[in-house]
C-alpha cells in the first residue's frame, strides 16, 4: 500500500511542480530572473512577452543538459527548494492520509475485540423496572415533586401573609382567624405531603428489594446454567422410606406384596406412647391433650441423620426448624390439621397416613408408626366403632410378619389393667420381634414394688414374650419441659434411682430412651438385611405374571397408566375444540339459522302470524304485525337468539366429539371420560350478557325495514313462506291422524279399527267441514247458532256431544283449512312481486304474509350472522377456557379420574406401572444396602 501511495505522489508531485512554476513566471517576473538580465530586457524591445515565455522555457529545461545548458540560472535553487517543500508537504499528506485508513482498520477491529470481551449485561434488562412498571415509578416522583413544590408555594405565601400582617398591624379577630385558617391549611399539606413521601419511599424500598431479590434470582439461574446440576445421593433411610410411600398406595391390605420391616409403636391410650417416639426423634413434635384422643390416624416418622435438626411432610416443601419453638408450634398445629382433616363421615379415627421425615445429629435411622391408643370404654363423642377400628388398625400394622412391634406399657397403672399386652401377644406370641417398654417409671418407683418392676422387666409378670425390655421416663408432667430437659431428667433419676442399687433390679442397658433407640434402631436394621431380598424377588414374580397377563389380553398396546390415558383424552379434546374455532362461517350461518328458526317458528306462527292473519282485513294485519314485532324484538327476542347461539354452539361441539369416535384410531376407553369433560363444560358455561343488548338493537332496527327490495328476497321469501306452512301443515295433519284414527286404506291394511271417540270426531269434523265449505274466509271462531247447528245434526244420528267437544275439534280442522289458504296465498304472490312494488299496500293480492316472513326471514339472517361472530371470536374461547379448567380440576382429582378411566385394562396397567416403580426403588435400595456393608 505504501508503494502505491509512493507512486501516486510522484506522479501529483511532478504535475504540480510544472503548474506552479508556470504562475509564478507569468505573475511574478522577479522570480524567472528577468529583473537579473537588464540585458536580455533590452535586446528584447517590444517583444517583452515572447521574452518572457522564451525565458520560461529557458527556466523550465535549465537542468537538462540534453539541451545544452550547463549552468543553470541562479533562481533555479530558489524554485527547486520550493518543489522540495511542495514535494515533502505531498508526500506527508499521503502518510498521513495511508496511516488514518490502516490505523482506523486496526482500531474498528481492536473495538471489536474489545466490545466481544464485555461481560452480558442483558440481565440488567430482566432486573430494573421495565415499561408500565418504570412509567409508574416516574409519575410516582413527578408528583411527589409537584406536591412538594405546592407546598413550598403555600408556606411562601404563609410567610407573606406573616409578614404582611405584621407590618400593618392588623390585630383583628376576622384577621386572625383567616390567619390561623391558612396556618391549619398549610400544617394540613404538610402533613399530607409527609405521608406522601412516606408512601412513596416504601414503595421505592420495595421496588429495591424487589430488583435485588430478582437479580440474585437472575444470577442464580445464570450460574445453574453454567454449573452442571449434581444428582444428589439419597440416604439409606430415605429410600426405604421412599418404598414404604410406594407400597402404602398399592397394598393397603399387607398381604403377601408388602412385609417391608417398620417399627409400630402399639400402646393404651395416655401411656406414654408418643412421648417415647419423641423421645426418640428428640422433638415434641406432636400435638397434646389433657386426657382426650390426640392420635386419630397412623403417623409415619422417617428417623435420619443430618447436619441440622428439621422435619418435612412427605406432600409438602416446607421444613420445619426444630430448634426454633415457633417452627414446633406449626409443626404441631399442622399435625393436629391433618388428623382432623383425615377423619370423614363421622368417624373418630382413620386409615389415611400422615408421614413425615425428621433428620437431626445423632438421630437413629428407622420408620416407625404411631397409632392411635388403644382404648377400653368410649365417650359419648366417639363415634361407636371407635374400639373396633383401633384394634383392627393396630392388629392390621402389627399381622405384617415382619413388623417390629415397640410395645408401650404405663409404668404408673396396675399391669392388669393393660390391653395392649394381649393383642400384641396374639400377633407375634413367641415374640420374635416384639420390644417392651415400660415409661413413667419414675412414677412406678413411687407406687410400685421394686420387685414387681423387675418381673416386668424381665418378662415374667406378663405371658406375653419379648426380644427386650426397656424402662424410660417420658417426663415430669410438664407441657413446656424441652426434649433436652427430659433426658436430662431421665438421666439424673436413673443415677439416684434406687431400682439401681445394691440388688441390681435392672441392667443399665435396659434403661434410658437413648439406650432403646440404639436396640430399635439395630433390630430394625437387622430384619431390613434380613427380609429385603424376598420382597424383591417377590416383586419380580409379581411384575412377570402381569407382564404376562397383559401380553396376552393387549398385546398391540402400551402398558399406559390412568395419568397417561388422561393427558391423551385431554390433548384429543383439547384437538376438537381447535377444530371448532375453524369451522365455515357459511356452516356456522347454516346451523345458526336452523336453530333460530326452530325456536323461534312457533312464536312466530301463535303469536304474530295466526293473530294477525285471522284479524280480517290487511290493513289491521299490518298493525298488529308490527305491534308484536316491536314487543317481541324489545322483550324475549334477544334472550331467544342467545339462547339458540348456545345450543347451536353446543350441538357443533357435541357432533364434532361424536365424529371423532367414528375414527379408525378412536379408543373407546376415552368417551366416559370425554362425555364428563364436555357435559361439566358446557354446564359451566354461559353467553355474554352484553350480547342480549347488542341483539336487540339490531333485531329493532331490522324490522324497521318493511319493503322487500328485490326479486330474490321476494322469492326467497316466498319460499320460506311455504316452507314453514307446509310444516306446520305436517304438524297438523298428525294431530288430526291421532284425533280421527286411520283412513279406510290403512285399517283395511293393518286390520286397524276406530275407537268410539274416534268415530264421534268423525261425525263433528263432517259437520265442520259443511261449515267451511259454505264460507272459505270463515273466523276461527265458531258462533253459538252453529255450535248449536252441529249439535242438532249430530243428535239427529244419535251423536251426543257438547260444545266444547265440538270447539276442540274445530281447532285443528279450522288450523289445516287456514295453512291450505296461506299456501295458496303464498303460491299466487310468487309472481305477483311487480306488482307488489307499484301498488304497495293496495295490492290486489294480498301478499302481506310474505312481507312479514320475509321480515323474520331478515331478522333471522342479521342476529345469526351477529351470533356468528360471537361465537368465534367471543364464545368458542370462553368454552376453550371452560374446557381447560374442568380438565385442570379433573387432573387434581384423583377419585374421579378413577371413576372415568376405569375397566381391567387401566387397572391392569395400573398395577404393572406400580410394581416396576417399586421394584426398582427396592433395587436401587438393595445396591445401596450392599455397598454401605
Amino acid at each position: 500500500m505504501l508503494r502505491i501511495y509512493q507512486n501516486t505522489y510522484r506522479r501529483t508531485a511532478r504535475k504540480a511542480v510544472v503548474y506552479s512554476t508556470k504562475v509564478a513566471c507569468c505573475n511574478h517576473s522577479t522570480l524567472c530572473g528577468i529583473t537579473s538580465h537588464p540585458r536580455r530586457s533590452q535586446d528584447s524591445g517590444s517583444s517583452g512577452s515572447n521574452g518572457k515565455h522564451r525565458r520560461h522555457e529557458e527556466f523550465l529545461l535549465a537542468g537538462n543538459p540534453a539541451r545544452g545548458w550547463q549552468m543553470p540560472p541562479p533562481s533555479r535553487g530558489y524554485g527547486m527548494l520550493v518543489v522540495r517543500i511542495l514535494r515533502g508537504a505531498l508526500k506527508l499528506r499521503y502518510i498521513v492520509l495511508g496511516g488514518a485508513i490502516g490505523g482506523g482498520v486496526s482500531l474498528r477491529k481492536k473495538y471489536e475485540d474489545w466490545k466481544d470481551g464485555l461481560p452480558d449485561f442483558k440481565w440488567l434488562e430482566d432486573a430494573m423496572p421495565q415499561g408500565e412498571r418504570w412509567s409508574q415509578f416516574s409519575r410516582n416522583l413527578i408528583e411527589v415533586g409537584s406536591l412538594v413544590k405546592n407546598a413550598i408555594d403555600v408556606a411562601k405565601d404563609d410567610l407573606k401573609a406573616k409578614t404582611t400582617v405584621a407590618a400593618l398591624g392588623i390585630t383583628s379577630d376576622e384577621s386572625r382567624k383567616k390567619y390561623e385558617k391558612l396556618q391549619s391549611q398549610v400544617e394540613t399539606l404538610q402533613t399530607e405531603i409527609m405521608n406522601v413521601q412516606i408512601k412513596y419511599q416504601k414503595e421505592l424500598e420495595k421496588m429495591e428489594k424487589e430488583n435485588r431479590e430478582l437479580r440474585q434470582q437472575y444470577l442464580i439461574l445464570k450460574t445453574n446454567k453454567k454449573t452442571t446440576a449434581k444428582k444428589i445421593k439419597k440416604s439409606l433411610i430415605d429410600m426405604y422410606s421412599e418404598v414404604l410411600d410406594e407400597l402404602s398406595g398399592y397394598d393397603t391390605g399387607y398381604t403377601m406384596a408388602d412385609h417391608l420391616p417398620r417399627v409400630v409403636v402399639v400402646g393404651d391410650q395416655s401411656s406414654g406412647k408418643t412421648s417415647v417416639l419423641e423421645s426418640i426423634a428428640k422433638a415434641r413434635i406432636f400435638p397434646r391433650g389433657s386426657g382426650e384422643m390426640m392420635t386419630r390416624a397412623p403417623v409415619k416418622v422417617t428417623l435420619a441423620e443430618g447436619p441440622y435438626h428439621v422435619a418435612q411432610f412427605r406432600d409438602s416443601d416446607r421444613e420445619y426448624d426444630l430448634t426454633k419453638e415457633s417452627d414446633l408450634q406449626d409443626l404441631r398445629r399442622d399435625v393436629e390439621f391433618r388428623m382432623k382433616a383425615s377423619v370423614r363421615g363421622g368417624k373418630t379415627v382413620s386409615n389415611e397416613v400422615i408421614a413425615m421425615t425428621v433428620k437431626g445429629p445423632g438421630l437413629q435411622r428407622m420408620v416407625l408408626v404411631d397409632l392411635p391408643g388403644i382404648i377400653s370404654t368410649m365417650t359419648v363423642d366417639m363415634a361407636s366403632d371407635t374400639k373396633d377400628s383401633i384394634h383392627q388398625m393396630t392388629k392390621h400394622y402389627m399381622s405384617n410378619p415382619n413388623a417390629i412391634i415397640l410395645c408401650i406399657q404405663d409404668g404408673s397403672v396396675d399391669a392388669e389393667r393393660s390391653n395392649v399386652t394381649d393383642l400384641v401377644m396374639q400377633c407375634d406370641p413367641l415374640g420374635r420381634r416384639t420390644i417392651f417398654v415400660l415409661t413413667k417409671v419414675d412414677l412406678a418407683e413411687e407406687l410400685a414394688d421394686p420387685d414387681r418392676i423387675r418381673k416386668i422387666l424381665s418378662g415374667k409378670l406378663f405371658p406375653m414374650k419379648a426380644l427386650g425390655y426397656y424402662a424410660v421416663v417420658t417426663g415430669r408432667g410438664r407441657k413446656d419441659d424441652s426434649i433436652d430437659a427430659i433426658r436430662q431428667y431421665e438421666e439424673d433419676f436413673f443415677k439416684n434411682s434406687k431400682l439401681f442399687h445394691r440388688r441390681g433390679v435392672i441392667m443399665p442397658h435396659q434403661v434410658t430412651s437413648r439406650n432403646l433407640s440404639l436396640a430399635v434402631s439395630d433390630r430394625f436394621w437387622k430384619m431390613v438385611r434380613e427380609t429385603i431380598e424376598q420382597q424383591a424377588d417377590a416383586f419380580k414374580a409379581t411384575r412377570f405374571n402381569l407382564e404376562t397377563e397383559w401380553k396376552n389380553n393387549f398385546p398391540r398396546l402400551r402398558e399406559s397408566g390412568r395419568d397417561e390415558l388422561f393427558d391423551k383424552a385431554k390433548g384429543e379434546i383439547l384437538d376438537e375444540v381447535v377444530t371448532l374455532s375453524q369451522i365455515s362461517a357459511k356452516k356456522w350461518d347454516d346451523a345458526l339459522n336452523t336453530k333460530l328458526w326452530e325456536k323461534l317458528s312457533n312464536y312466530v306462527f301463535e303469536t304474530i302470524y295466526l293473530p294477525a292473519a285471522q284479524s280480517g282485513s290487511q290493513n289491521s294485519f299490518n298493525t298488529m304485525v308490527d305491534i308484536k314485532l316491536r314487543q317481541w324484538a324489545e322483550q324475549a327476542l334477544p334472550a331467544k337468539s342467545v339462547e339458540a347461539g348456545w345450543e347451536a354452539l353446543q350441538q357443533e361441539f357435541i357432533s364434532l366429539m361424536e365424529r371423532s369416535k367414528k375414527a379408525q384410531d378412536h379408543d373407546v376407553i376415552f368417551d366416559q371420560l370425554k362425555s364428563a369433560v364436555v357435559d361439566e363444560a358446557i354446564r359451566r358455561h354461559s353467553w355474554e350478557d352484553k350480547a342480549i343488548d347488542m341483539l336487540r338493537v339490531i333485531q329493532l332496527n331490522t324490522l324497521e325495514d318493511r319493503f322487500v327490495h328485490d326479486k330474490q328476497e321476494w322469492d326467497s321469501a316466498v319460499k320460506f313462506l311455504e316452507t314453514s306452512v307446509n310444516a306446520k301443515l305436517v304438524q297438523t295433519e298428525e294431530t288430526l291422524a291421532q284425533m280421527f284414527g286411520p283412513g279406510q286404506m290403512r285399517r283395511l291394511t293393518h286390520w286397524q279399527y276406530l275407537t268410539q271417540d274416534q268415530q264421534k270426531r268423525r261425525s263433528v269434523k263432517n259437520e265442520l267441514d259443511k261449515i267451511l265449505k259454505n264460507d272459505t274466509k270463515h273466523l276461527p271462531t265458531l258462533t253459538h247458532d252453529e255450535l248449536t247447528t252441529v249439535r242438532k245434526n249430530l243428535q239427529r244420528d244419535s251423536v251426543d256431544v257438547d260444545t266444547d267437544y265440538i270447539r276442540q275439534t274445530w281447532f285443528p280442522v279450522y288450523r289445516k283449512h287456514f295453512l291450505q289458504q296461506a299456501l295458496q296465498r303464498a303460491r299466487d304472490c310468487r309472481k305477483a312481486y311487480y306488482l307488489y312494488t307499484q301498488q304497495g299496500a293496495e295490492c290486489e293480492i294480498s301478499c302481506s304474509d310474505v312481507v312479514l316472513f320475509w321480515r323474520i326471514q331478515q331478522v333471522i339472517k342479521i342476529t345469526g350472522n351477529a351470533l356468528r361472530q360471537q361465537v368465534i371470536n367471543r364464545e368458542a374461547r370462553r368454552l376453550d377456557k371452560e374446557i381447560k379448567a374442568v380438565l385442570d380440576e379433573f387432573s387434581e382429582d384423583e377419585e374421579k379420574k378413577g371413576y372415568l378411566l376405569t375397566g381391567k385394562r387401566v387397572l391392569l396397567a395400573e398395577e404393572l406401572i406400580k410394581v416396576r416403580q417399586i421394584q426398582e426403588k427396592l433395587e436401587e435400595f438393595i445396591n445401596s444396602l450392599n455397598q454401605e456393608k
